[in-house]
């Protein structure tokens, strides 16, 4: 009978650990995933067709901004992003961010569909690679800490721990963009997406507290009136800036395909890494839980991996002689494949 007993209240612990909030914030960030995966292509159409007759993003232009159908992708990826920002509001970032691997698959069929970016057997591989370690991340992601006040996230904010990731982040980005990209941008996929993913995960912790505000005002606590709201606002605003720059002139220089995989494992493993160090997530998990969230981390950079390692095998022949003669001094270019196709003979 105890056993019955235990055996039922188990059963109600499930069902009560998916509250009402968890399954908004579930919703709302594969809405979001959807509409961002879709947004890379369209803006991608809007790319390439503003480059015929003005100055492509990827060598500095913004041609791209009288093109209306880079408007309709810019449009829906702000949809995607209030859809996310909302889920923050509701669910952890580290349940949230990992379901954006959704949009990897939906930007990648659509870019075989609509682009004629052939996407290799390896490259779906590695897709499915993502997704299962994306899953393995949710299944075991801590409980979300319980915050009451815009103030308390300050407080987080402000610790020397996540101070001094800040710090760092900043500098990096500066590195990257004062030193690195003028000279390895054309060249190096890495250049552009790390300054997104860098600035991505301080953003998210903003939208976090600014979600976390407009939830508490909605309920009858107006946290409005407290400055250290409008200043992860202002976070929010120049880190979104920069990041729609720098995502532009990756989406105009490099195979969709291949950017969105990568751009979506470096935010995801940033933010996450973010969210441990501000939030202090892994303080409430067994070692089990934090081995098996780091296989899922191993197993979304190995899909990640497969797929840089295979773009060579996605660029159809209509665009690779383009990529080819741009970087024909490149040597890490033609290596890349070498292994591969020895590997298939």
């Amino acid at each position: 009978m105890g056993t019955e007993v235990s055996h039922h209240y188990s059963w109600r612990d499930t069902y009560r650990g998916m509250s009402s909030d968890n399954i908004k914030g579930l919703v709302l960030a594969l809405s979001s995933s959807v509409f961002i995966g879709a947004s890379f292509i369209i803006k991608k159409k809007g790319l390439k067709k503003s480059g015929v007759s003005g100055v492509r993003a990827g060598v500095g232009g913004y041609s791209y901004l009288y093109e209306p159908l880079w408007w309709v992708g810019m449009i829906t990826m702000i949809v995607g992003e209030a859809a996310n920002f909302a889920a923050y509001a509701f669910a952890p970032a580290i349940l949230v961010t990992p379901l954006g691997a959704l949009s990897i698959i939906i930007s990648a069929v659509l870019a075989h569909i609509i682009l004629q970016e052939k996407l290799h057997i390896f490259g779906i591989l590695g897709c499915a690679l993502c997704v299962v370690g994306s899953t393995t991340i949710v299944l075991h992601a801590p409980q979300e800490r319980e915050i009451s006040s815009v103030k308390e996230v300050w407080d987080l904010a402000t610790e020397p721990g996540f101070l001094f990731y800040a710090a760092l982040v900043i500098t990096l980005v500066f590195i990257l963009v004062f030193q690195y990209i003028p000279q390895y941008g054309q060249t190096h996929i890495m250049c552009y997406i790390g300054v997104c993913s860098l600035v991505g995960s301080l953003s998210v912790m903003s939208v976090k507290a600014i979600g976390i505000s407009l939830k508490l005002t909605l309920s009858g606590t107006n946290q409005l009136v407290y400055p250290q709201t409008w200043a992860f606002t202002v976070v929010v605003v120049l880190s979104v800036i920069t990041q729609l720059n720098y995502l532009n002139k990756a989406l105009d220089t490099f195979n969709t395909a291949v950017v969105s995989p990568i751009y979506y494992v470096m935010f995801t493993s940033l933010t996450i890494l973010a969210s441990v160090i501000m939030f202090k997530d892994w303080d409430r998990q067994s070692p089990t839980q934090i081995v098996t969230e780091m296989c899922g981390f191993v197993t979304i950079l190995s899909g990640t991996f497969l797929l840089h390692r295979t773009k060579d095998m996605v660029d159809g022949p209509a665009v690779l002689p383009v990529r080819l003669s741009k970087h024909a001094d490149e040597d890490s270019f033609g290596q890349e494949g070498i292994p591969l196709r020895r590997q298939q003979t």
